[in-house]
């Protein structure tokens, strides 16, 4: 397990004021999600521990990140995932599904449990978020009734935007969009 600061973050994060407040929000979500989903506390824990170390190192300078990843290829917005992941793991982390969670928040991953899954939602479906506002709050509603319904909404959200952005879609998006039909 990594040693960690008050806030719950491990003490290599590297992490300003808003990220903080935004990671604040996103386990403010999963919180809410797993008492109404009344999930075993270990699955709970497993989901809170995703969200507040998902962008533990988000606000990390492009070197260290590629000097931690080994990656000199991705674009630096999807380095901080893999980084977190791998920091945690070498701190002791065993969770997988923590890990594959963390590790893949961005693109997304067709192997994921819920762990990832909610995850995925909450980074996206976070009030502080300013875009369909009133979409996405419903979605954050209906988390705890029609889990999968939302996830699904949810890629196809992310999804539809990149395409829309002329963004490029990754090979993990695509795998995670052709599981869910």
């Amino acid at each position: 397990m990594p040693a960690l600061k008050a806030n719950g973050l491990p003490k290599w994060a590297d992490v300003g004021e808003k990220r903080l407040a935004h990671i604040q929000r996103v386990t403010s979500l999963l919180r809410a999600w797993g008492a109404a989903m009344r999930l075993s506390p270990e699955e709970a824990n497993a989901w809170i521990d995703a969200g507040t170390w998902h962008d533990a190192l988000r606000d990390a300078p492009e070197k260290e990140l590629r000097a931690i990843t080994g990656d000199r290829g991705s674009p630096e917005g999807l380095l901080h995932g893999p980084a977190a992941a791998l920091k945690l793991a070498a701190d002791g982390e065993k969770r997988k599904t923590v890990l594959e969670a963390i590790r893949y928040h961005t693109v997304g991953s067709a192997n994921w449990d819920r762990t990832g899954r909610a995850l995925y939602m909450a980074d996206y479906l976070e009030p502080g978020r300013k875009f369909l506002r009133e979409d996405r709050d419903f979605l954050a509603s209906q988390v705890p009734h029609s889990f999968e319904e939302v996830f699904r909404q949810v890629v196809r959200f992310r999804l539809e935007w990149s395409v829309r952005e002329g963004n490029h879609i990754f090979p993990e998006t695509v795998a995670l969009w052709n599981s869910l039909r």
